[in-house]
């Protein structure tokens, strides 16, 4: 009851257009992205690309070359150390 709750605060949050930050290496922020859709186009950094991607989200990464959300993310070295960071 509380996750269902929570993930229907969340969703209204997020339709609302108001910004949370929320920490990549957060273990609900997997659970809070994908309450956002968990889609490229609702992401707004680099790092919650990176958190969506390394949480299964393979679409983030269509053409392969190791940069989800391109829209986002732009270097593969800013993804390497975000991956790092995070323990991906």
């Amino acid at each position: 009851m509380v996750r269902k709750f929570t993930v229907l605060v969340l969703a209204a949050i997020a339709a609302s257009g108001i910004s949370l930050s929320v920490e990549a290496s957060s273990p609900r922020a997997k659970e809070w992205l994908m309450a956002r859709g968990g889609t490229c186009k609702s992401v707004s950094t680099c790092e919650e690309a990176v958190e969506l991607w390394c949480g299964g989200y393979s679409r983030a990464d269509g053409d392969g070359d190791g940069i989800p959300c391109e829209n986002v993310c732009r270097l593969k070295s800013q993804v390497d150390a975000i991956k790092q960071r995070i323990g991906c």
